[in-house]
């Protein structure tokens, strides 16, 4: 009989594992098919935050601080490549504009991404921190 309890203990213990990692491998999904935004504050005389519309298949519109348009995400386990389209010319102030090409470069020099509950970062020379968008 002490056989057949270590095999149950074994099998209890690689059953708790298991369910243990479920949720974590959950998490660990890349926002495909949902919005994000930028964990950031409006800018001065402004109300917009960035934000990401990540379609199923990793295409992207991209609503900067002031400048908008396409992109692409390419995923790969923890790896993520962002190449962006053209942006749409809009009437940004400078400081604005400035801005936009700042979040745009770091988001073209994010290489790995990390996802914790509702938040993504995105990992480069300037971290990202976003926040997917529930409601």
């Amino acid at each position: 009989m002490p056989s057949i309890i270590t095999s149950l203990q074994a099998l209890s213990v690689a059953a708790i594992v298991a369910l243990a990692a479920l949720p974590a491998q959950a998490q660990q999904e890349f926002p495909f098919g949902l919005e994000m935004t930028l964990d950031a504050a409006p800018q001065p005389g402004s109300k917009r935050i960035p934000s990401l519309e990540i379609g199923d298949n990793g295409e992207v519109r991209l609503e900067l601080w002031c400048k908008g348009g396409k992109g692409q995400f390419s995923v790969a386990g923890n790896t993520v490549i962002f190449v962006a389209g053209a942006l749409e010319a809009r009437d940004c102030p400078p400081p604005r504009a400035a801005l936009d090409d700042a979040l745009l470069a770091a988001l073209t020099e994010a290489s790995t991404w990390t996802r914790q509950g509702d938040f993504v970062t995105l990992q480069g020379a300037q971290p990202l921190r976003f926040r997917i968008n529930t409601n």
